[in-house]
């Protein structure tokens, strides 16, 4: 029986090939700061990607996009902005927030989940 935490980073491995077949390359896995942690963060063409991984088995606890309300929107915002600092992004980037929806075998992109919360 795997833990949370494995099947969790499986489910974040998984995501990052799925989004890799869409011309998407990832360029940070589990990036944490003091404010949090992103799963998942890419480029696509010149926008830069913030992306949460959500695994359910079923839906018997809802939808794993459920999952990603306001103040998980607000934490990813601020690492998000946080991360740009750190590694001197343009604050003209083009950045996106988006949310990989898994449930069971089905695996639902969320593009533009939700908006900057700066």
């Amino acid at each position: 029986m795997m833990n949370k935490r494995t099947v969790g980073k499986n489910k974040e491995e998984e995501t990052a090939a799925f989004l890799a077949g869409y011309g998407l390359h990832v360029i940070e896995k589990n990036y944490r700061d003091r404010f949090g942690e992103i799963d998942l963060i890419a480029r696509d063409g010149n926008t830069l990607v913030f992306i949460e991984v959500k695994y359910r088995k079923n839906a018997s606890s809802g939808h794993p996009e459920e999952a990603v309300g306001i103040s998980k929107q607000r934490t990813i915002s601020k690492v998000a902005q946080h991360y740009m600092l750190y590694k001197k992004y343009p604050l003209s980037t083009s950045v996106r927030f988006d949310v990989v929806a898994i449930e069971g075998e089905d695996i639902r992109w969320h593009k533009n989940a939700f908006p900057f919360m700066g």
